[in-house]
């Protein structure tokens, strides 16, 4: 790929997304891309343009930001702009559309690419930036930060997970604390473990604040 091609998608996402409140800017892209990066020396990939296009782009299309065609022609417009040959752009495609949780409705995975965005973006999901993140986006979607009276959702329908009645917390136990084990690379799993214990310490800390056993 032609690294000037990289820096004009670097910039533009960087306009895009550099105001971000959700905790999905051009920050958050930015690290997926350099977690991506340290995943694939792990694991011994070398050709590596795909994923790092791959984990810049991963969140143009996201339904929970646009609606699902007017995301599909803006990544086709980037796409038609790159200078890559229609299996490359095949494979960048099925990344995007293949990594996202969806309540636990995922993809299955059948590209180490693929397996390597996907825990990218899951490390930022998890850890301090992880818990950061979570109540950035649920207070910008009007979610409380924690309400007792809620239920940890066990079994949910992609709409449920998207727009049922949640918390931040909630969150915690909804999706981030199982995403360790849901790494798709040993590299992945390695990385997320002390991330993992992070959170459990927060929400231990929380729990202690909340109920005043400081």
């Amino acid at each position: 790929m032609d690294p000037k091609e990289l820096d004009q998608i670097i910039e533009y996402l960087k306009q895009e997304y550099i105001g971000e409140s959700t905790g999905h800017d051009w920050y958050h892209l930015d690290r997926v891309r350099k977690q991506a990066l340290r995943i694939a020396r792990g694991e011994h990939v070398s050709s590596t343009y795909i994923i790092e296009l791959a984990s810049l782009l991963h969140d143009v299309p996201d339904e929970k930001f646009v609606e699902e065609e007017e995301g599909k022609k803006k990544l086709d417009q980037i796409l038609s702009n790159l200078s890559l040959n229609d299996s490359d752009k095949a494979l960048l495609k099925s990344i995007v559309y293949s990594i996202s949780y969806k309540g636990g409705h995922e993809s299955e995975l059948t590209t180490i690419e693929a397996k390597i965005v996907r825990d990218a973006d899951r490390l930022d999901a998890i850890g301090a930036i992880g818990i950061a993140r979570t109540f950035a986006y649920g207070g910008r979607k009007g979610r409380s930060m924690y309400n007792p009276d809620f239920q940890v959702r066990k079994e949910m329908t992609l709409e449920e997970y998207r727009n049922g009645d949640s918390s931040s917390v909630h969150h915690f136990h909804e999706k981030l604390l199982k995403l360790k084990d849901l790494m798709c690379t040993e590299t992945g799993r390695t990385l997320a473990i002390e991330r993992h214990d992070f959170m459990l310490r927060f929400l231990e800390q929380f729990n202690k604040e909340w109920t005043g056993q400081e």
